[in-house]
């Protein structure tokens, strides 16, 4: 974070588009401020285009007469219901506002909204270091208005309501979420007085709807270290009202002196070790927050897979096949999309402990070809998310695993190298295999697709039409086809 002076602030807002503004809102004689996320990310030296204005007064008129000084170059918007209005110019976007206070019911978040001085205004925003102001009317151009110390708590890295957080929390339960979201952003810490009224308030996370609270648990998802935001989360309680799927592996149980681990933790640990992994390779688009939205879901079927085993000791068997088959249900009430997105996190979830088993055997390219096309295009994903999952403290087997996946991966490049891909598929067909012994879709068909396909997998015959021919009818005289 730097130090800025008022002097500074009017140089960081030497532009155009700040001068046109202090020139729109001083022929009509109105208090103008540039406010919130802009001026607290040109403390925290963070890049930001998220530019709101607020206006003592009508913002609308002096977007207006923004539009107009600029000419045909910008592009209003005006939105009369909410008393705003957006003015876009060169890839610029700025939000006018009338300066307003606001009250709330206790059963909406959506506020009763009437005129007021800026000070109104400063005392509804949600946080300290959001409650920021700074003045560009000419005469007192880059002038900075921080009635709650918000540069304070910037310097000191704390989250913190400028008000009563109960009363904050309670009156909008969505920035619950946005604290928890800006102290795993910020890497800040969250305020003890604040942090309590999380638990007070955490209850009132249900008149939120679904849509906005994975918004926030997106952006939460795509920090560098999103274990923060999880583990702040769950320790005031919204994490059991959200994802109590997530919640229920924070158990250790222990019998006849044998503990498992903390699911809940080690999960997190596989979720921060994957964002290191996309960090270092410079991950990009949409599938990246997805395969973290796997990691975060992949062990959800411990709970209810566990048995205590007086040979073994805790098991968690069919894990994997458990937590897909909840996936579903997960993503439908939580409103994630139903779509590919779900049926890839769900793949994730299903196949994540098959490199594993592969890794802790000889590796074959038998059971290699198998989770090739098993895990399809999807399959460096799932190699990311299990080598994220050996979290073992026993260095000697941890190098083990990784080892063998480094092995898997090389195995992986070879057969794709050669274009085993093309060659996983059978040549001869279900059709074709009903064609020749003259059946309808049945079984009998299923039983001879398969018999082709784990020959080919299993390298037993080349994928050519006279073997697999030969392996045909033998497979079809013994089930009494021919």
């Amino acid at each position: 974070m730097r130090n800025i002076t008022n002097a500074d602030l009017a140089k960081l807002l030497d532009k155009d588009i700040f001068h046109k503004i202090s020139e729109a809102a001083d022929s009509l004689g109105l208090e103008c401020y540039v406010v919130g996320g802009y001026v607290r990310d040109l403390f925290l030296e963070r890049p930001s285009n998220d530019i709101d204005v607020v206006v003592v007064g009508s913002g609308i008129r002096v977007a207006t007469e923004l539009k107009n000084l600029f000419g045909k170059k910008a592009h209003l918007s005006v939105f009369r219901n909410f008393g705003t209005a957006q003015v876009k110019y060169r890839g610029v976007e700025v939000e006018f506002v009338g300066a307003r206070k606001e009250s709330y019911s206790h059963d909406s978040r959506k506020p009763h909204v009437e005129d007021g001085t800026l000070e109104d205004d400063q005392n509804r925003r949600d946080f300290t270091i959001n409650a920021l102001a700074v003045c560009l009317n000419k005469e007192r151009f880059g002038e900075l208005i921080d009635p709650f110390d918000g540069v304070l708590d910037m310097e000191d890295g704390i989250i913190r309501t400028p008000l009563d957080p109960d009363i904050t929390f309670s009156d909008d339960p969505l920035r619950m979420l946005r604290c928890i979201r800006f102290a795993t952003q910020l890497n800040f810490m969250i305020d003890d007085d604040t942090f309590n009224a999380l638990e007070r308030n955490a209850d009132r996370i249900k008149i939120i709807s679904g849509e906005r609270i994975v918004d926030e648990l997106n952006k939460i998802m795509l920090t560098n270290t999103p274990s923060k935001g999880f583990v702040d989360l769950h320790r005031c309680g919204l994490l059991r009202l959200i994802i109590p799927e997530l919640s229920m592996l924070d158990l250790v149980e222990t019998r006849n002196g044998k503990a498992h681990k903390n699911n809940f933790y080690h999960t997190l640990e596989v979720l921060d070790n994957v964002c290191k992994s996309q960090v270092a390779s410079d991950s990009h688009g949409e599938m990246m927050l997805w395969l973290r939205w796997s990691v975060l879901f992949h062990d959800i079927g411990k709970p209810r897979s566990k048995r205590w085993d007086n040979a073994a000791g805790w098991t968690f068997h069919n894990h994997n096949y458990v937590g897909a088959k909840m996936i579903p249900a997960i993503f439908r009430r939580m409103k994630l999309p139903m779509d590919m997105k779900m049926k890839y996190v769900q793949k994730m979830v299903d196949l994540h402990m098959r490199p594993i088993v592969i890794a802790d055997d000889v590796v074959t390219d038998s059971a290699v070809r198998r989770l090739m096309n098993d895990a399809g295009d999807d399959i460096d994903d799932l190699m990311t998310l299990c080598e994220a999952d050996i979290t073992s403290k026993n260095q000697v087997r941890k190098q083990h695993f990784l080892d063998n996946f480094r092995c898997v991966r090389e195995k992986l490049a070879d057969l794709k190298e050669r274009d085993y891909k093309r060659l996983l598929q059978p040549c001869i067909d279900g059709n074709e295999i009903m064609e020749i012994f003259h059946l309808s879709p049945c079984r009998e068909v299923g039983v001879l697709k398969q018999t082709l396909k784990d020959a080919v997998l299993d390298n037993k015959v080349v994928n050519e039409r006279e073997s697999l021919m030969q392996l045909l009818m033998s497979k079809a005289k013994s089930m009494g086809l021919i």
